[in-house]
């Protein structure tokens, strides 16, 4: 065996922490990649003590394992759903798109003790250049959409670093289910929308995550002086929360 597989990295324009919830979203992937490659060898195994403990997971033969990743940990990028979705497919090759999601969710939960629903696997696995993808979590329908060339990101670094394997989802909590409802609104909302109108809904989306209390002190003040600042039309906390990266758009 010897495979090469490449994945990217994703930002999510809107739709946070409504994937487990069976809301929406609509990511997109960037140009950041994790490399996988994968060398059979007669016995044992070699490389990151993470990295074979996903390949033994998913029932990998014996293997030289290399990673090389521009995709930042704990950034809220997706860094571990790439590294997941890497060993399924570097293990099963060719196969259906959401099986290969669930599979690499699985790995998260089991092997890296990391809650998470289906939005960072999903997408990755079904991302296309110059797109965005609206993503249904109660029907598991997508719709790849234009990306607006007017639609202009920036990610700042808050410099807070987080670990998603620490952070608790309560999927009952009341606050939860009426911020999937609202989300879901703005995730309808930002589709076409013009790029003042999207940068009202990213701030509206942090305020409702910040009351989710998924944010921190720091990062709310990050946003809020990014909000603020000249040419910058909406920010918001980006991922699971608690640091990482801050999604803004510009002018």
């Amino acid at each position: 065996m010897h495979r090469r597989v490449t994945v990217p990295a994703r930002v999510n324009i809107i739709g946070e922490h409504t994937d487990y919830a069976q809301g929406l979203a609509m990511p997109f992937a960037i140009n950041r990649y994790l490399v996988l490659t994968i060398k059979g060898r007669e016995t044992g195994y070699s490389g990151d003590e993470t990295v074979i403990d996903l390949w033994q997971a998913v029932g990998g033969p014996p293997a030289d394992l290399t990673v090389s990743s521009e995709i930042a940990q704990g950034k809220g990028m997706s860094s571990s759903a790439a590294l997941c979705l890497a060993i399924v497919l570097g293990k099963y090759g060719n196969i259906d798109p959401l099986d290969a999601c669930k599979k690499a969710q699985t790995l998260e939960h089991e092997v890296l003790s990391t809650p998470c629903g289906l939005l960072d696997q999903m997408a990755i696995m079904y991302a296309k250049r110059q797109h965005y993808t609206l993503i249904d979590f109660s029907t598991m329908e997508i719709e790849c959409l234009d990306l607006p060339a007017n639609w202009i990101f920036k990610l700042v670094d808050s410099k807070v670093h987080r670990r998603l394997s620490q952070m608790n989802y309560n999927s009952s909590n009341d606050f939860l289910k009426q911020h999937v409802v609202t989300e879901n609104q703005r995730v309808k909302q930002a589709i076409g929308a013009k790029p003042e109108t999207l940068g009202k809904l990213l701030n509206q989306s942090h305020n409702s995550l910040k009351q989710l209390g998924v944010s921190t002190p720091e990062v709310d003040n990050l946003v809020e002086n990014l909000q603020q600042t000249d040419g910058v039309l909406g920010a918001r906390m980006m991922g699971g929360g608690f640091g990482g990266m801050i999604l803004v758009l510009v002018e």
